[in-house]
């Protein structure tokens, strides 16, 4: 039993990553040692990565694995004649950048500049509302938040210490902290935003339900809360879709129930229950 939890907490994101980078620049490394050819070393770090992102879990993050090396050796192979060892140096600036508790939560995949468009109308919020980016990267969704209402409290809270700093230079009218947006507190807040992964899902729905008062609003930029019942759902052709919930009126439902169904409104498709 204890190796098997030692064997669990070994395979955490990110280290099948970091495995996978590293154990292929080390067998790359090896075989150009031992005067082997640069495409038999390159194929075979290549499927070397391949192997070790067997040790990740989801299509996404073994993409991410196996695309690591032949992605920064092409690079650095384009970068003036870089040593090997030069990609850690690209690799410390992604740990500073993304560091390793980040990792777990979503990807860096900023929320587009019209993702949020239609959202004024379906939420009501008070004259001057609290709004909270959870995971606020560079600001991008503090951006489109602040275009719907400029009256709000924005507020954001990002682990990353650079994209924290570059949030609060891009955001100046917001107040934006380095905080772990699991452990920072989401009550008082009217409104909570989200742009996270599948995985994180169920944990968001039990912050929000522990935390956030009944009448204020989560939304979920292209994955569902699963188990709450959406008030509305925004898509426009093409797009992701944004997911409404207000809590206190979002019970939870069977996975299988209560289906949204669509219409058209404004260049936008918006799903709301009939009640």
């Amino acid at each position: 039993m204890a190796a098997a939890v030692g064997l669990s907490a070994w395979l955490r994101w990110p280290l099948p990553a970091l495995a996978g980078w590293l154990g292929a620049w080390a067998l790359f490394a090896a075989l150009g040692a031992l005067g082997a050819p640069v495409v038999l070393a390159f194929g075979g770090a290549t499927a070397a990565g391949a192997a070790l992102a067997t040790l990740a879990r989801g299509r996404w993050r073994r993409a991410l694995v196996v695309a690591g090396f032949p992605s920064s050796a092409l690079a650095l192979g384009a970068a003036s004649g870089l040593p090997a060892w030069g990609w850690l140096i690209a690799l410390a600036t992604l740990a500073l950048a993304y560091p390793m508790k980040a990792w777990r939560d979503a990807p860096f995949f900023p929320t587009p500049a019209d993702a949020l468009d239609g959202l004024g109308g379906v939420v009501t919020l008070p004259a001057a509302p609290r709004i909270l980016d959870a995971g606020c990267g560079m600001g991008h969704g503090l951006r489109a938040l602040h275009r719907i209402w400029p009256q709000a409290r924005m507020e954001g809270v990002e682990w990353s210490a650079p994209l924290r700093l570059l949030c609060g230079w891009r955001c100046p009218w917001a107040r934006v902290r380095r905080a772990d947006m699991w452990a920072a507190p989401w009550n008082g807040f009217d409104l909570v935003y989200l742009f996270q992964r599948p995985e994180s899902m169920a944990r968001a729905v039990a912050k929000a339900e522990q935390e956030m008062a009944p009448g204020s609003w989560l939304v979920s930029l292209e994955f569902e809360a699963t188990g709450l019942r959406p008030c509305a759902r925004l898509q426009a052709a093409g797009a992701r879709p944004l997911w409404v919930y207000r809590m206190g009126d979002a019970q939870r439902h069977p996975a299988v129930a209560d289906k949204v169904t669509p219409r058209r409104e404004s260049g936008s498709t918006v799903g709301s229950r009939r009640r």
